[in-house]
Order: structure tokens, then C-alpha cells, then sequence
């Protein structure tokens, strides 16, 4: 797969918003999920964000692919929630991080890498004087959008490999696979950067 390869083609409000815009509500919608302090309110925030899926015209099915794959990984964190925390706090941990990915799976549905890298390099041009190098620092926060919807692909297939050989759950069978997976990805990705030309 692709790692930029997430963009979905569209002609919506969302998809012709500049860049910056959808960056800035990016920024601001994941620090209001992580300020929310009741269930009703996710609720709130999930339809919103719903809203926000349908006026993209974003298929279900993709919406699905991005939070699927973490099914395992909440339970397995709502599961640790209740038993220390109570079923109120599971709630609101697992919601939050359901919120929090697909809200960046939106952004990342609707906008061009391309568009974010520009964003992020006219914004960090004046720091070049100090040594900053916005270039750089573009593709960083590219990548770490990218990466949030992409690690959710990554344990779901670890969880689909579990499943498949029969092995029961474990928080070690999921995330010890999880990482390693993940960290062979940074390397093809850090391979393709350096055959592009991109510097370490």
C-alpha cells in the first residue's frame, strides 16, 4: 500500500477547503475530543463528525477501513479501563481515541499531501533564519498524519494474523507484532524517502 495513497478524489466543501483550514480544524477538533468530560458529549462529537464524513462523500467502507483495524486495540484498553477505572472512563478513553484517529483520517481522506506540505512550509519559512528547515519539518508532520490511520491498518492486520493461526488475545501477541510491523514500515518508508532524495 501506498503510504500516501489514503487521498480520496472529491469535489466536496471539505475537499476544496485550503489546506491550512483543515490543518487548523484538525488541531483544534482533537484538542476539543480531549477536553470533553461526559459520553453524551463524544455522542455529540461523533455525529458532528459523522456530518462531516457525509459531506465529504466518503464511503462507509473506507470509514471502516480506518477504524476496524483498531477494534482489538480498544477493547483491549477498554477492558483495562473498566477493571481499573470504571465502565464511565473506559467510555470516554476509547471514544477519544476513536475520534481522535478518525478525525485525522478525514483530514487525511480530503487533503492532498502535497497541500499539507505547502501549509507547513509557508508557515515555518520566516524560522529558517534560526536554523529551522521547513521543508523538513513539513514532511514530519505529513508523515505523522499519515501514520495515525496507517498504524490502525497495521494492528488490525496483526489481530487478522492472530485470528487466522488461532492463537488466543494477548496485549503481547498484539503489540509486539504491532511494533515490529511498524517499525519495518518506518524502514521501507525511510528507504523510499532517501531514494526520492530526501536527506536523514
Amino acid at each position: 500500500m501506498s503510504m500516501i495513497g489514503l487521498y480520496q478524489p472529491g469535489s466536496s466543501v471539505l475537499h476544496r477547503l485550503p489546506a491550512g483550514v483543515k490543518l487548523l480544524g484538525l488541531l483544534l477538533a482533537v484538542v476539543g475530543i480531549v477536553l470533553l468530560t461526559a459520553p453524551w458529549q463524544l455522542g455529540v462529537a461523533a455525529l458532528a463528525l459523522a456530518a462531516g464524513f457525509a459531506l465529504a462523500r466518503i464511503p462507509a467502507r473506507v470509514i471502516g477501513r480506518q477504524l476496524w483495524p483498531m477494534r482489538w486495540f480498544v477493547l483491549a484498553i477498554g477492558i483495562f479501563q473498566v477493571i481499573f477505572a470504571g465502565p464511565e472512563r473506559a467510555v470516554m478513553v476509547c471514544g477519544t481515541l476513536l475520534l481522535t484517529v478518525a478525525v485525522a483520517a478525514l483530514v487525511t481522506l480530503t487533503t492532498r499531501v502535497t497541500a499539507m506540505l505547502d501549509v507547513c512550509q509557508r508557515l515555518l519559512g520566516p524560522l529558517r533564519r534560526v536554523g529551522v528547515d521547513p521543508d523538513r519539518a513539513g514532511l514530519v508532520l505529513a508523515l505523522t498524519i499519515r501514520c495515525v490511520p496507517l498504524m490502525a491498518e497495521i494492528i488490525g492486520a496483526v489481530s487478522q494474523a492472530r485470528k487466522a493461526r488461532g492463537a488466543s488475545f494477548s496485549m503481547r501477541a498484539l503489540v509486539v507484532p504491532a511494533v515490529v510491523r511498524a517499525l519495518r514500515r518506518a524502514d521501507a518508508i525511510g528507504d523510499a524517502l532517501t531514494a526520492r532524495g530526501v536527506d536523514d
